[in-house]
């Protein structure tokens, strides 16, 4: 979100907390924000803020936006000392402003955006000329009405979409929360809240600013808060009290103690946080850090408990807003394909007012008949095509947000759906995408045995065996017993009981499968908090550990690691699991790991390495005096940490290796298999192991029967990157399977050739995939493969680059995150919705776009036309064949229903466009739009416009009046009937379209006598003149359609 440019709420005042900026400290550097932070303090204003008004709110952002840079400090916070000091520094105001304007920049700002473009300006500029008596044509409202119409349906559009930010950013500003004060709690607005505060948050409340946490009322001193709307992830994450504050008897007593609070500056990074908590006495200081696990950040919302924060970061301070950048806006190749055309007819314009010129002679005024000239022909560039391709986007929006088939699919990008049409690569994730991201436990290897999960009552007989003490310690059942307690006690899965029913929360779905798995066969997770651990023996006997330490899992680590103190035996152990690169350099010599991972990675299982080390309490105690200093370190705190924990991490005894299944997604096979005879090439990108992706793509039929599967070698210099793309270059119908690193070494010198080779192979699947080379490859595609267009498919926060970076991004909304849908174009429930989404939807999007903007051109050349034949007829006179209202009206009333009612044609129905996917292929060639089918739809215009304007010409009596009467009747049906040739599949909105556009016309004729010779025009000479100018305008044209659709219909007709 971004915040409003209040003024910062700083004063002499009494408050319960004090703010001091570490202006000198040389440990924190204080360093300019980037130009995206924008929101910037004023000095001076009183601390009883309540919301301004929100016009007031804007100017002063707009005032702000002059301030370029600003500081960010780190802070020190006093609790419990009374009134503060006044302090040299302030801190933004914790007020969300989403709004794009206010009722001053409103239709500034709007029409700055319309105008910034060429051919907006370029109407405006025409219109504005109609006040120069020279070159006036007409009425004004000639130019002024359909820019005037253009321009009322985008302020209307904007008015409702900033209105509605409005009211949302109304609600969060006003929402109450309770602030604990030495005097009791008081009740104030969120746009209210300070650095400093202590605030009050209840359950499934929103987290108003950065927190904090110093009290939950769970008594074990840690709460859960849900982060869907920060990083998409819907897991509950855990969040841990200041051990100090929690244990008070009492809220009040906080303000007894004499605490600082440390802050780093504010950053962007949500998974990190480096902070100290400082608390004195006259006897001693105590002194602990504060780490992310104890911050509560901005727009999560509090699931469990009720909790005391202390206010660090408020405003475009805060982890969210520092995190929200816009996204860069998407433009579609039928947009651009539709600018380049425009071009060429405002070069069109140009060149026929300059012939008209010298064909009437050159002259000393010859500049005002150009200009005159150039007004007469502006309707060739039409002004409305923008609003009705911008109109028709917000329809296929709806439409395909409601499509029965496909539930839940949502268009977040409305801009670009006709892109949808022309696919011609697919990237997608495996985890969660492809498969189903719901994790099954299936083997577990201990090096001379294995068992799957038909044996796994025999894993169950031999843990209980052990437990029982029959056997002796080195027995196979102890070692066993040991694997198991180690998958049972090394995770970050927290038991949550509801109703009487468990169920587990954890960050990843492998945890919960491996929890689940020690159950089935005997060991379960009883209780768990902060401090200790209770697993539950199928014997009824109980087991409890302690929790000394826990080291998380993270994407640069690929492993995690717990120390837990058995309280029955007080032996120390620490246990570790991971990805099989990493843990293979930590556990003792052993022959049979490496191969065991990938049998177990041909079978298409994740694999998790399972270790153990005994440590000495001397050993423990060592650990934790360089652990706890390094964790007091400010900066480089993280790195600092690693250093001492990876002199822990040696020698370790290596216990099991697990084996976990992801399934494949409903209908993955048969969707792959239509997708890849829709002529779209697909690629899985992936940081799964080799083994394990080959597997995957051959059971979804990635990887066809026919396909050569050529496994790309590991290559680490240029010279064996060039051997293996010469044995690449000398293979055909090559699937091809490389690694990120490997990728890596070839683009950094052979990019160019790596892209014409990868992009000729069947199927592409790269292993070992990181989020930015994801992105690297779309960019790749996009650089060396334009103007065919790349669409990515993922679900989990580690795609979202990739699906940014494409022309079309398709987030799936996953049960485990949002992020990727949140990020994406387009969100879809389930990988086989995107057949429907490309083949159909995209199909009728773009074919009816096309539609949309060839007739809205032939509509501007028709009418130019007879304007051109009515000035040569006239010896070149610049003079307007229609007046004032008939222009107007003649792109509005009388022909934009019809025109726009092409938008629910459809050339073959959608069972047809999926039973026949190979019809999607001829959508990639841009043959509904291309240069081809523009100069055909220019010569029909000048054939028809010629006709309509010669027949009156020819036909009419003696008044000039009738002239106009019958040209501009026969060219309103002749659109009428252009639009009913067009049309593939009758619609009723078609059908009342033209029989409304129709009815407005003929009651006009009778209505404007001015234009209309009312007694002509309900005779039948009059019908009898209009008929015959317009079916010689139109018959040929349906004989030439009837006898193509009869010699050499469109693979589409064919089909039907």
């Amino acid at each position: 979100m971004r915040y409003s440019r209040l003024a910062s709420e700083i004063s002499g005042e009494t408050r319960r907390g004090e703010v001091q900026p570490l202006m000198g400290d040389p440990s924190v550097s204080s360093t300019t924000s980037r130009d995206d932070v924008h929101l910037l303090p004023l000095a001076g204003s009183p601390s009883s803020s309540r919301l301004l008004n929100n016009d007031f709110n804007m100017f002063r952002c707009c005032w702000n936006l002059l301030r370029r840079r600003r500081t960010l400090h780190s802070r020190t916070i006093r609790i419990g000392h009374g009134p503060i000091l006044a302090t040299a520094h302030s801190f933004p105001p914790n007020v969300v402003c989403n709004q794009k304007y206010n009722i001053f920049t409103f239709v500034p700002l709007v029409l700055f955006q319309q105008f910034k473009f060429f051919l907006n300006l370029y109407f405006l500029l025409m219109a504005c000329s109609q006040f120069i008596p020279a070159v006036q044509i007409g009425a004004p409202i000639t130019y002024w009405g359909p820019l005037g119409f253009v321009l009322t349906i985008t302020l209307i559009r904007e008015a409702l979409d900033d209105f509605v930010r409005f009211l949302r950013d109304r609600e969060l500003n006003g929402e109450k929360y309770d602030k604990l004060t030495p005097h009791g709690f008081e009740s104030v607005a969120s746009s209210d809240i300070s650095v400093g505060d202590l605030i009050v948050i209840q359950k499934d409340k929103r987290v108003p600013a950065d927190v904090v946490l110093l009290r939950t009322t769970e008594k074990s001193g840690a709460s859960f808060i849900r982060t869907d709307q920060l990083d998409g992830e819907t897991d509950w994450k855990l969040r841990i009290a200041v051990p100090v504050t929690q244990n008070l008897p009492r809220d009040e007593d906080i303000f007894d103690l004499n605490v600082e609070v440390y802050a780093e500056k504010p950053q962007k990074d949500i998974h990190d946080f480096v902070g100290t908590f400082k608390v004195s006495s006259e006897d001693a200081v105590q002194d602990g850090s504060l780490n992310v696990e104890n911050v509560l950040w901005a727009n999560t919302v509090l699931a469990s408990g009720r909790v005391i924060g202390v206010v660090v970061y408020t405003g475009r301070e805060t982890r969210s807003v520092m995190n929200t950048t816009l996204p860069e806006s998407k433009v579609g190749l039928l947009d651009l394909e539709v600018n380049n055309l425009t071009k060429i007819l405002f070069l069109f314009v140009l060149v026929l007012a300059s012939v008209m010129v010298a064909m009437k002679g050159l002259d000393k005024n010859w500049y005002r008949y150009l200009m005159r000239f150039v007004l007469l022909f502006s309707y060739i560039i039409p002004i409305s095509l923008r609003v009705n391709l911008d109109m028709a986007k917000l329809f296929y929006a709806w439409q395909i947000g409601r499509d029965r088939h496909i539930p839940d699919t949502v268009v977040r990008s409305s801009t670009i759906p006709e892109e949808l049409g022309r696919i011609s690569f697919l990237l997608s994730d495996k985890t969660g995408t492809l498969t189903r991201n719901e994790m099954r436990f299936k083997k577990i290897h201990l090096g001379t045995v294995s068992f799957s999960s038909d044996a796994f009552e025999d894993v169950s007989r031999h843990v209980m065996s052990a437990y029982a003490g029959k056997l002796g310690r080195h027995s196979f059942s102890s070692k066993l017993q040991t694997a198991v307690e180690a998958i049972a006690l090394c995770h970050n899965v927290t038991p949550i009981n509801e109703n009487g029913k468990c169920s587990y929360q954890a960050a990843s779905p492998d945890e919960v499968a491996l929890v689940q798995w020690t159950e089935t066969v005997g060991v379960r997770l009883a209780e768990r908090d902060l401090t200790s651990m209770q697993l539950q023996l199928a014997n009824g006997q109980a087991k409890s550990f302690q929790i000394l330490h826990l080291f998380p899992f993270t994407s640069e680590t690929k492993r995690m690691g717990i120390i837990v103190k058995d309280e029955t035996t007080d032996e120390i152990s620490l246990l570790m699991k991971g990805a099989d690169t990493v843990m293979a350099n930590m556990v003792q010599y052993n022959d049979w790991l490496e191969e065991e991972c990938s049998n177990m990675a041909r079978e298409g299982l994740r694999t998790l390495v399972v270790a153990k080390k005994v440590l000495t309490p001397e050993q423990l105690a060592d650990f934790e005096k360089h652990y706890h200093q390094a964790k007091m370190t400010v900066v480089d705190r993280s790195e600092h940490m690693a250093a001492v924990l990876r002199r822990l991490e040696t020698d370790l005894q290596l216990l099991c290796l697990t084996g976990v299944e992801d399934r494949l997604q409903d209908q993955v096979t048969t969707s792959l298999e239509l997708l890849r005879n829709a002529g779209i090439k697909i690629w899985m990108l992936t940081g799964d192991k080799l083994e394990t992706a080959i597997c995957i793509a051959k059971s979804s039929g990635l990887f066809s029967k026919s396909d050569n599967v050529h496994v790309f070698g590991q290559v680490q210099t240029r010279i064996e990157a060039h051997n293996e793309l010469n044995a690449l270059r000398r293979k055909t119908d090559v699937a091809l399977v490389l690694s990120g690193t490997a990728l890596n070494v070839c683009l950094q010198y052979y990019e160019a050739e790596v892209a014409e080779l990868v992009c000729g192979c069947t199927a592409v699947v790269c292993c070992r995939c990181s989020p930015e080379q994801k992105a690297q490859i779309v960019n790749l595609l996009r650089k060396y493969r334009a103007p065919l267009r790349v669409a990515a498919v993922g679900d989990g926060g580690n795609d979202v680059s990739m699906i940014q970076a494409a022309h079309a991004g398709i987030g799936i909304d996953a049960h485990e995150g949002k992020q990727a849908s949140l990020a994406a174009d387009f969100s879809i429930t389930q990988f086989s919705h995107i057949c429907r989404l490309l083949l159909v939807h995209g199909r009728f999007c773009y074919k009816r776009s096309c539609a949309l903007s060839q007739f809205v051109m032939h509509r501007g050349l028709i009418i130019s036309t007879m304007q051109a034949i009515f000035s040569c007829v006239f010896y070149f006179a610049s003079v307007s064949l229609y007046q004032g209202i008939l222009m107007v009206a003649y792109s509005t009333v009388y022909t934009m229903l019809p025109v726009f009612s092409l938008v629910v044609d459809r050339d073959v129905t959608p069972s047809n466009a999926l039973t026949y996917p190979e019809l999607y292929k001829e959508l990639g060639k841009g043959r509904s739009l291309s240069y081809k089918t523009f100069c055909i739809w220019v010569l029909i215009s000048i054939y028809q416009g010629s006709v309509i304007m010669y027949g009156a010409l020819l036909v009419f009596d003696s008044d000039f009046i009738h002239v106009v009467s019958i040209s501009f009747t026969a060219l309103i049906v002749t659109e009428l009937i252009m639009v009913a040739l067009t049309v593939h599949t009758w619609h009723w909105a078609m059908l009342l379209a033209e029989a409304l556009s129709l009815s407005l016309y003929a009651g006009s004729l009778l209505i404007f006598d001015q234009y209309f010779d009312r007694q002509f025009v309900t005779s039948w000479m009059f019908l009898t003149k209009t008929t015959a100018i317009t079916a010689v305008s139109c018959l040929p044209l349906y004989v030439i359609k009837a006898l193509r659709r009869r010699f050499s219909p469109p693979s589409y007709a064919k089909v039907n």
